[in-house]
């Protein structure tokens, strides 16, 4: 089955309301999208991580929408939302209730502290072995009741990881899968499910304990007509686990390779991974959050070699960094807050070092790649760090995650690299072959062929992205060849 290209939005920063978002996919975009990742919509939107924090994972905020217009973008597009598994707000109304009440709240099963999981006490080592996206300790003192709990906040003191073997918590999640469900939403984007299951003596992080349970989840969500996509970023071994056993994986290796072959002309280590990689894969290349690093990396703990090395990897950054005039330093790390460890900061067109040619190569790559296509918005219009932005909020990824007005949309949809970008999607929507088989190879001079063919046709590309090179050709069965050499001044119409 070939899916359509997903479209990844928030809607208050492109179009400003969930119907104005589904009228511009369905207008300005019409063709080049058949599907919508909508970032967290919920109340509220606006929190302290961008909606990853709800106060209630069950209402849209209704400055963006209801649900009804949940629904009827649901009507001819597939709606992908996000399940926040781990957490929830610290101003949710159990939350609240947890601190107000403590032990007598009905609602405090529902939270991990660190004396839930650690009823006898916890060594230094043991807490030193719990994984951890950014620096620290995951705990934060809260009242609770009449006293104080080191309540677990694996991502900020904001966010209040919930204890989903719990009844409450439990609960808590089935009520969210049926609030989608009754929607029309087709498919979900479990957010930090890695992190879900804590057991102590362990790293906390994507365990036997975790599985279980993305298993027991997943099945819930299937009793509903939900397919389901983890969203773990992890040593590149691990993702292919993972996808032996999960409907959908991010093929979150992709962007920085295909970044370390636009910066250093090796495609070697791209082509090694488009050989091996899960081909039940949603592509990205850019999305709300950075650009993965522990990806391709070596393994963090055993050292195991990854996809790139470290002189590769501490290469490629200091690319990315080069690439964007200095940008992405000033977002990523101990640069700015919302501290990340295996991310780096910035759109992905300024990381590509703005080459119009080479960003169109890169989507190309993306986009003939077996899975479910996935462009971000920023991406989508080929947008810039917003540094005005970033110096507002001091959150590095929000040198991503630009506010869209209508002057800067109008803007964008007229530039080339845009409206070419835009044309190779449809091409892709209907281009022969992509219902058949696939293959690849790198050739001798550096190229990297992509081809697929079927009883429809073929379709293949060969690219070299260090060059911003790519030389799309395709033929109808029993038809006549096409051609094109030069994305941005001749991109494909439909095929």
């Amino acid at each position: 089955m070939v899916h359509p290209i997903q479209l990844i939005a928030y809607a208050d920063r492109l179009g400003g309301t969930i119907p104005a978002l589904g009228s511009l996919v369905r207008q300005r975009l019409d063709g080049a999208f058949g599907g919508v990742h909508i970032l967290p919509f919920f109340t509220p939107f606006d929190g302290a991580d961008a909606g990853f924090d709800p106060d209630d994972h069950t209402t849209v905020d209704p400055r963006l929408g209801s649900w009804d217009d949940v629904k009827e973008l649901s009507r001819d597009l597939d709606v992908m939302v996000d399940v926040i598994v781990n957490h929830v707000s610290a101003r949710s109304p159990q939350f609240r209730d947890v601190i107000e009440h403590g032990e007598d709240s009905a609602y405090a099963s529902m939270f991990l502290t660190m004396g839930s999981v650690f009823p006898d006490g916890a060594t230094e080592a043991e807490l030193l072995q719990i994984y951890r996206p950014r620096p620290g300790l995951p705990f934060t003192p809260y009242r609770w009741g009449d006293g104080t709990r080191l309540v677990w906040t694996t991502f900020t003191p904001a966010q209040v990881d919930i204890d989903v073997r719990s009844d409450a918590g439990a609960a808590y999640l089935v009520s969210v899968l049926d609030t989608l469900r009754d929607a029309g939403v087709r498919m979900i984007r479990l957010d930090a499910v890695g992190y879900a299951v804590k057991t102590p003596g362990t790293s906390s992080f994507m365990t036997p304990e975790t599985f279980a349970f993305i298993d027991e989840l997943a099945e819930l969500a299937h009793d509903r007509g939900l397919e389901v996509l983890v969203e773990v970023h992890s040593f590149y071994r691990r993702q292919i686990e993972i996808a032996a056993r999960v409907d959908r994986v991010y093929d979150f290796a992709l962007p920085p390779l295909v970044l370390f072959a636009a910066a250093t002309g090796d495609h070697g280590p791209l082509a090694r991974w488009i050989g091996q990689r899960p081909v039940n894969a949603v592509t990205v290349l850019d999305t709300h959050d950075g650009i993965g690093i522990v990806d391709v990396g070596p393994h963090p703990d055993s050292g195991e070699p990854g996809l790139l090395d470290a002189a590769q990897l501490d290469l490629l950054v200091e690319a990315i960094h080069e690439a964007t005039g200095g940008d992405s330093r000033a977002a990523t790390g101990a640069a700015a807050s919302n501290l990340d460890i295996y991310q780096v900061n910035s759109t992905f067109y300024d990381a590509m070092g703005r080459r119009d040619r080479a960003y169109l190569a890169a989507r190309a790559v993306q986009l003939f790649l077996p899975g479910i296509h996935q462009i971000y918005y920023v991406g989508a219009l080929a947008g810039h760090n917003d540094r005005e932005l970033l110096a507002q909020t001091g959150v590095g990824r929000d040198i991503n995650r630009h506010i869209y007005s209508d002057a800067d949309l109008e803007r964008d949809l007229h530039r080339p690299v845009v409206a070419a970008l835009l044309q190779l999607c449809r091409f892709r929507v209907d281009a022969p072959g992509f219902d058949g088989t696939f293959r690849s190879e790198l050739d001798e001079h550096g190229w990297l062929r992509l081809r697929w063919e079927s009883e429809s046709g073929w379709s293949e590309l060969r690219a070299r992205l260090d060059r911003g090179e790519a030389h799309l050709r395709w033929a109808r069965a029993g038809g006549p060849e096409h051609a094109t050499d030069d994305l941005l001044a001749n991109p494909p119409a439909h095929a």
